[in-house]
Formats: structure tokens, C-alpha cells, sequence
């Protein structure tokens, strides 16, 4: 008998847990040459804001051991081109589509939501609450909204700011609501609370972290923003200490993300506690990555005489 790849995140069924994370896939249609998108369990869409975005001057992109740095900035062209130029292409492709999206004040979070809330093509709404590349002030104080000039976007640094902006969105939509946490904090589990208390029906670990590359002949940052988002192998670790704390702190489900590139990565993941997964910078050096993936674990399971792939969700926690 073919085993059950099928996965439940909410009110969401997915045919398999394997995802594309946003940023790394961009629309689906530019992969669409190299891989079967179809075969995905869902696709998340590149972030996308409320007005258009230029993003960083480069250089933006750096490689280093195990992994890459990234300062794209969110570049996209706002929320309304995505809904008319991208929703087209994405509905046909007969996946669960989940819309990424990022807020500098709750007034933008709750526009976003409301915008992508009549839209029945989309499935869910991830919330980009921790990326590393974009320049907000550091928590000005409780109760302001983030305006431009820090070191980076802080909402998932707090666990007020987190609740803040999830329960912005949930005021205006009742599609799944996925918040996206950070690294970058003394201690998740708070603020994965806090994001479930507020509305989120699934939490997705983790986001980027700040990393420097130095070019020893200019003697200067390599990126033109100086810091970029570390992704790739050398966060796997860190990425699954994480998403075991999580999942240990919530009763919803949990999304890892880091350093997956490869189907082995992707269960252990789902050992530790995810529900799905989500792949990034591997989809950049092999653009087939997710569908070897998928046909790694319906393997694995063939050859472990597993039935269904949600008894292995949290199996080396037990």
C-alpha cells in the first residue's frame, strides 16, 4: 500500500509537508521550467508588501561556508501587482497557495489581510515577521508603529509586537494565519505563545539570522547593507533546537524551516516536532530539490513499513 504523505495544518490538508519558503522560489512560474511546482504540498509566494519595494542596492547576495547571505530588502512591486499579475498564474497550478506578507504598522498588517482575505485562491497568510535585511526602527516603544530608519524588523523580537501584528491580520481574515518567528531572541517559546494567544493557526521557524561576509582585498562588508540573512546548512542545527522548543510550547502546528537540502534533513525535522517543511536555499542549487525530497520520504516509508507519514511528527520526542 502507498503511504499517506498527507499532512493537516488547520483547516488546511496538504497532499504532502513539503513547502517552498518564501524568497527562494519566487512566483513558481520562474521554476516551473526545472521541477514539477504541482507536486508540492504548497507553495509560499515571495514576500510581498503593501506598497512597492526597490529592495537593497547590490551587491545583495554573498556565498559562505555552508550557506549564503542575503540582502534583498523584499523587493516586490506591491500588493496589488501580486494580485494582479501573480493570483492568475498561482490558481492554476491546483496547490494550496500561501501568501507572504510583511507589515511596517498594524494599519499596513490589516490592509494586507483584508486585500488577500477575498481572494479564494489563496489558502493561508504567512506573516513575515522577522526579516533581517530591511531597515524599521527597533521598537520605538509599546503601542507605536515601526517606522523607517533602524537595524532591522523587530515585531517577532517581542512578544507584544508578535501578538500585536498577528491579531492586525486575524481582525481581517479567517483563512490560516501563519506567523513566522525569528532566531534572533533570548528565549521563542513566549513569543510563539504569544502569537498563538493572538490568532495564529500555525507557526512557521525560522527566519534568517544576521551574518557578515568581509572582503579581506577591499577591506569592507561585501553587502552593500553590511549585514544579510544567513541561510543554508550551517542553520540546520540551530533551526531544529527551535522548532523542538516550539512545538513543545504550542498545540499548534509547527513549520520547520533551515538548512534543509535533502529528504533526510526534512525528517528530522518532522522527528522534532514540524508538521511540514518548508525548503529554501537548496532550492537554488538544485531546483528539483522538493520533489527528491517528497520521493525520499514516500521511500523511507515504503522501506520502514510506515502507513502514514504523521506518526513520525515529534516520534524523537517520545
Amino acid at each position: 500500500m502507498k503511504p499517506d504523505l498527507s499532512i493537516q495544518i488547520g483547516s488546511l490538508k496538504l497532499k504532502n509537508p513539503v513547502m517552498v519558503a518564501s524568497g527562494t522560489f519566487g512566483y513558481g512560474k520562474e521554476a516551473e521550467r526545472f521541477t514539477d511546482v504541482r507536486k508540492l504540498g504548497a507553495i509560499v509566494a515571495k514576500t510581498v508588501t503593501l506598497k512597492p519595494r526597490v529592495g537593497n542596492p547590490p551587491p545583495r547576495i554573498a556565498e559562505v561556508t555552508a550557506g549564503m547571505l542575503n540582502a534583498i530588502g523584499l523587493q516586490n512591486d506591491g500588493v496589488d501587482r501580486f494580485i494582479e499579475e501573480k493570483i492568475p498564474y498561482l490558481k492554476k497550478l491546483g496547490i494550496p497557495v500561501v501568501v507572504s506578507i510583511s507589515g511596517g504598522n498594524k494599519e499596513e498588517w490589516r490592509e494586507l489581510a483584508k486585500k488577500f482575505d477575498r481572494i479564494k485562491e489563496v489558502s493561508a497568510i504567512e506573516l513575515n515577521l522577522s526579516c533581517p535585511n530591511i531597515h524599521y526602527s527597533p521598537l520605538p516603544q509599546r503601542g507605536r508603529g515601526l517606522g523607517e530608519g533602524g537595524d532591522g524588523l523587530e515585531w517577532a523580537q517581542d512578544s507584544w509586537l508578535t501578538a500585536l501584528a498577528v491579531k492586525s491580520v486575524r481582525l481581517e481574515t479567517k483563512k490560516l494565519v501563519i506567523a513566522k518567528l525569528s532566531p534572533e531572541v533570548v528565549d521563542i517559546k513566549p513569543i510563539a505563545k504569544a502569537a498563538v494567544e493572538a490568532g495564529a493557526d500555525a507557526i512557521s521557524v525560522m527566519n534568517t539570522i544576521r551574518g557578515i561576509a568581509i572582503d579581506i582585498e577591499k577591506r569592507k562588508p561585501v553587502l552593500s547593507n553590511i549585514t544579510g540573512g544567513l541561510s543554508g546548512p550551517a542553520i540546520k542545527p540551530i533551526a531544529l533546537r527551535l522548532v523542538w522548543q516550539v512545538a513543545q510550547a504550542v498545540k499548534v502546528p509547527v513549520i520547520g524551516i533551515g538548512g534543509i537540502m535533502n529528504w533526510k534533513d526534512a525528517l528530522e525535522f518532522m522527528m522534532a516536532g514540524a508538521t511540514a517543511i518548508q525548503v529554501g536555499t537548496a532550492n537554488y542549487i538544485n531546483p528539483r530539490v522538493t520533489v527528491e525530497i517528497i520521493e525520499g520520504i514516500d521511500q523511507y516509508l515504503k522501506e520502514q513499513e510506515i502507513q502514514n507519514i504523521r506518526q513520525l511528527i515529534g516520534a524523537a520526542r517520545r
